[in-house]
């Protein structure tokens, strides 16, 4: 099949199942799509998990509670959730594209002003800020991406783009242990911040070829009702959605931004002593998430929820429960970041299927987006709560109690794989 057929022209071309077939199976415009907002992602990531890398050291310097250092994520992934929903809104009005333009260097921008703090509150209002642009990329990208790769391809398009969160995680993690190794800690972390603007460049001019899909410019033609999601017959697809994403992310951001912190209490593990035992558990998410991106496809969306999650569970409250040695926890690292990633994959197809494409923007936008805002509680009240039950402790009630939320709302939606976006009107 030629690299420059539509996708339209490659719909009826036999399609290989195994994972990274799709690669070579994809037109120049499915690539050059998936390539742009993949890359996006991980920019996501590497600006976002900074925070938990760095959020021992910022808390030393500013004396700072873990309740108190928490807030600043939970306000950072709060206002994502406003952004994220901002952006389905705005690119049903005005496009998915020239949205996606605007987060990356709004993020990017944050990022850079964040080097620049001279306290924690001027720290908390950029990083408030930043997930603003943030939250928007996410919904804009997932859209766009879901809209241009034909059916037989979004789960697993979708579910590598997610591995980029990944990439961009271990981008952080290497450049904190450089940066640390280079510079006084005081230092460091502002270098880091810094550095997470630098990228974001390269990605805004490689989206300038990027076009419109034609679903999305006949939608906005239009003129839906974007308020309908919220009425019948979308309301509970809507709902149950967004719980759906509360429970994804509220047991990821339970576990993510205090593991380098759970390292050191419980391992006694310094910044750079903690380095391979983060480097395991993204090897893990990394995997996970490309499995998780196969099964999609190959399975559906929802049992990839069921598996992953079920699997989380009991990873989590593994590593969080019993004591291990270090050799033994590092290995175990590698099924707690396969489990607690590897859902993520079916997330961006899922949501984007259960909606019609006038309504696909602020459909996904909201739903991924509360999910988030509730998620975002997490790392501020596993904070709190560990003064009275330990951090270990307290990371494992709240990642259960959302994996809960996240199998019983999968349990209540409908199956959506293989799900043309062209002709569904979902409900």
């Amino acid at each position: 099949m030629s690299r420059e057929a539509t996708t339209a022209d490659a719909i009826e071309t036999p399609l290989k199942s195994n994972l990274f077939a799709f690669f070579s199976e994809m037109t120049t415009l499915e690539s050059r799509t998936f390539w742009a907002c993949s890359a996006g992602w991980s920019l996501d990531a590497l600006d976002i998990m900074m925070y938990s890398l760095l959020i021992g050291i910022i808390s030393r310097q500013w004396r700072l509670g873990l309740g108190e250092a928490g807030f600043a994520a939970t306000v950072t992934l709060m206002s994502s959730a406003a952004g994220g929903w901002a952006a389905g809104y705005l690119s049903d009005r005005f496009g998915r594209v020239v949205v996606l333009r605007i987060t990356i260097l709004w993020f990017a921008g944050f990022s850079l002003l964040s080097a620049f703090a001279a306290n924690f509150h001027q720290l908390a209002v950029c990083r408030t800020l930043l997930g603003f642009g943030f939250g928007g990329e996410w919904t804009a990208g997932a859209v766009l991406l879901g809209e241009t790769i034909r059916p037989q391809l979004r789960g697993r398009a979708l579910g590598c783009m997610q591995a980029g969160w990944a990439a961009g995680w271990a981008c952080a993690v290497l450049g904190q242990a450089l940066l640390f190794t280079m510079l006084p800690a005081t230092l460091a972390w502002r270098a880091m911040f810094a550095l997470g603007a630098l990228p974001a460049l390269i990605v805004f001019f490689a989206r300038r070829h990027l076009q419109e899909p034609p679903l999305a410019l006949a939608a906005r033609s239009t003129k839906a009702d974007l308020s309908a999601i919220f009425k019948a017959p979308h309301f509970k697809v809507t709902a149950l959605a967004a719980f759906l994403a509360a429970g994804a992310q509220g047991g990821y951001y339970a576990i993510a931004f205090w593991l380098p912190s759970f390292l050191a209490v419980s391992q006694h593990l310094s910044i750079q002593g903690s380095a391979p035992y983060l480097a395991v558990i993204i090897l893990g998410s990394f995997v996970g998430y490309l499995a998780g991106a196969w099964l999609a496809d190959k399975l559906g969306r929802r049992p990839l929820f069921f598996v992953f999650a079920i699997g989380a569970a009991a990873t989590v409250l593994i590593y969080t429960e019993i004591t291990f040695s270090n050799q033994a926890l590092l290995i175990l690292g590698f099924p707690l970041g396969f489990f607690s990633s590897g859902y993520y994959a079916g997330m961006g197809s899922f949501l984007a299927e259960l909606f019609p494409t006038a309504l696909r923007g602020s459909g996904q936008g909201f739903t991924y987006n509360f999910g988030r805002g509730l998620g975002a509680i997490l790392p501020t009240l596993t904070g709190y709560l560990t003064a009275s039950v330990g951090l270990g402790n307290a990371i494992a009630i709240f990642a259960l109690s959302a994996y809960a939320i996240l199998i019983i709302a999968a349990f209540y939606l409908p199956e959506t794989r293989g799900r043309d976006l062209a002709t569904s009107q979902a409900s």
